[in-house]
């Protein structure tokens, strides 16, 4: 069956053939572990875990990879500022490396809880300084790179064209409108491929330009080009990344190889909460353990995220996720009764289903399509094993376990009991053990015993 995916690239939904026959080629750009992943973050993940999904449903085999941004994404676009590892490590006193590795493990337990089927390569920048110092080299080689007293820069005016994903017109813009102008770039639009750095800097790896570290750009071009070669099918990010980090993405790709690395670029759109950004200053920066501390299933949150196309925006809202995870429970139990059933379906009634799902997701994710399929056949009057079956054959793409057992959830929970459990988990984060403890025994008294573990609190009746 046809597969069709928007290509930001040519701004058109385009027929997609990989270039192997039966394999399909994808990297998509992963955290950068300074801090927690937020559930903005995770709704990119969902989009890149449906797009594997659907793939493997049409009988394609994967080589994805995603990368581990642990050095080199400084805090400003304009090559500025400190590095994000180095500022983190220094305001909560550990090491950089330490800081990497606590918050890897906290990204792919959120995976683990939102069920994301995981790349086949997971990289990190920080074992592939070898192969960037080589690419860098490559491009110094090529005429596309020069170098200043700080740093080693990408030279824009070399290209036939800048700006050929995000439709940025060079000529258009104001020196400096992005970057700061710096006396020794040779173009305001240049960016920093590998970066000299000072004394004290606390990850420093020696190169050709003495002791230095890379760019953020440079990681995924080399990773792209080391793990799947010159060029691949697909590249996934958020929107976020096209106008600067995609764009340098191609524009080194470019000055390495002659060559655009991927044939697809696709891009997963903002979450906002109640209708607005995310913002620590508004107090609404949601975490996937967040909704797990407030009793929902995490896998509410990717059954929310498939009310939305990939491409458009989200509205997030706690009236949202308590609807979807009501949803998640009518789901599995709609499963169950199902494979209780003793109906029979004819064969052209589930292949005109299965059909009509397939079309939906091989129509560039459409998701919202998709789950009114899953309704149609959860809903049927008729109770039959074969739909039972079909459902579970949907989940290969939808990831929600619909043949799990639900367990009390919050709805049936009493308001006054998940607002006495929202401030034992404030007294937990306050490290109030004696106030946790009250609360803990107020909660056990109104019928509700709670359960701490690795993922997080839970409640269960007494």
């Amino acid at each position: 069956m046809q597969i069709k995916f928007y290509n930001t690239l040519t701004r058109k939904k385009e027929e997609f053939t990989p270039i192997s026959k039966d394999i399909v080629t994808m990297y998509s750009c992963g955290p950068t572990v300074y801090k927690d992943a937020t559930i903005g973050n995770m709704r990119t993940n969902i989009f890149m875990d449906t797009l594997r999904r659907t793939l493997k449903y049409n009988g394609y085999k994967l080589k994805h990879v995603m990368n581990i941004t642990d050095v080199g994404h400084l805090v400003s676009d304009a090559d500025e500022g400190e590095d994000k590892m180095i500022k983190s490590a220094k305001e909560q006193g550990k090491t950089p490396l330490e800081i990497a590795e606590y918050y890897t493990n906290l990204f792919m337990k959120d995976l683990e809880r939102l069920n994301i089927d995981l790349p086949e390569i997971i990289c990190k920048a920080t074992d592939n300084i070898k192969e960037m110092i080589e690419y860098v080299q490559k491009l110094i080689e090529n005429g596309y790179a020069y170098e200043t007293s700080t740093a080693i820069y990408f030279d824009v005016s070399k290209l036939d064209s800048y700006g050929i994903l995000s439709g940025i017109n060079l000529k258009d813009q104001k020196a400096g409108a992005r970057v700061e102008l710096d006396e020794e770039k040779r173009n305001p639009y240049d960016f920093a491929l590998w970066i000299k750095a000072p004394e004290n800097h606390l990850m420093k790896w020696e190169s050709p330009w003495g002791l230095s570290y890379p760019g953020w750009h440079i990681e995924c071009s080399t990773m792209g080009k080391k793990y799947l070669g010159e060029q691949f099918d697909i590249h996934t990010g958020g929107v976020d990344l096209i106008p600067t980090h995609h764009e340098n993405e191609i524009a080194q790709s470019k000055g390495c190889t002659g060559k655009i690395p991927a044939r697809f670029w696709m891009h997963g759109e903002f979450l906002l909460i109640n209708g607005g950004k995310m913002s620590k200053s508004l107090n609404n920066v949601y975490l996937v353990e967040d909704i797990v501390k407030r009793g929902y299933s995490p896998l509410a949150y990717k059954l929310f995220c498939f009310t939305s196309h990939y491409r458009n925006k989200l509205n997030f809202t706690w009236e949202g996720i308590d609807a979807a995870d009501k949803s998640l429970i009518k789901l599995r139990e709609a499963y169950a009764k199902h494979l209780q059933g003793e109906d029979a379906l004819s064969e052209e009634e589930i292949k005109e289903y299965k059909t009509k799902f397939q079309e939906a997701i091989n129509d560039d994710l459409n998701m919202p399509v998709a789950m009114s399929i899953v309704w149609e056949v959860a809903k049927n009057n008729k109770k039959s094993k074969q739909l039972a079956e079909l459902l579970l054959d949907f989940d290969r793409v939808l990831g929600l376990k619909i043949d799990e057992k639900t367990e009390e959830t919050v709805q049936d929970v009493p308001t006054e009991v998940l607002k006495l459990l929202e401030e034992r988990n404030i007294a937990r984060q306050n490290k109030d053990w004696v106030e946790s403890d009250r609360l803990r025994d107020l909660i056990k008294e109104k019928g509700y015993m709670v359960k701490d573990s690795k993922d997080g609190t839970t409640l269960e009746k007494v």
